[in-house]
């Protein structure tokens, strides 16, 4: 049985690596959402009861395990694990995340537009 040779391989290795960094760019601009205040965005989270299911930072208490912790989301690509974690995107999540995700455990609140946003632009302020 004859081995075929890697050195053909090797061409394709600058591609991986630069394919692979690409992967890894953290060079995003700050997620931010004009107008937004995230203190405001802090207050609603207590408010519509958040902390029962996240553990968030600026929450002492309750600091809930069913749904993910919320530290260094303003880090992370994506959203629930499978949108781009983007200002527009987050909003409609926060909105009602049913509505992009069905089968999410996070339940539709009633919120305002401005609620939802002032949450978001809170998250966004929590890096790791």
């Amino acid at each position: 049985m004859k081995r075929a040779s890697v050195l053909p391989l090797l061409g394709l290795l600058p591609a991986v690596a630069a394919a692979l960094s690409a992967c890894a760019d953290t060079s995003d601009p700050p997620r931010s959402i004009a107008g937004a205040d995230p203190a405001a965005g802090l207050a609603a989270m207590r408010r519509h009861g958040c902390g029962a299911c996240h553990a968030i930072p600026g929450l002492d208490w309750p600091r809930g395990v069913s749904g993910p912790a919320l530290r260094g989301f303003a880090d992370r690509p994506l959203i629930a694990g499978r949108f781009p974690n983007r200002p527009d995107v987050l909003v409609d999540f926060i909105a009602d995340a049913p509505a992009m995700a069905p089968d999410t455990a996070m339940p539709s609140f009633p919120l305002s537009p401005e609620e939802t946003r002032d949450m978001a632009a809170y998250l966004y302020t929590l890096h790791d």
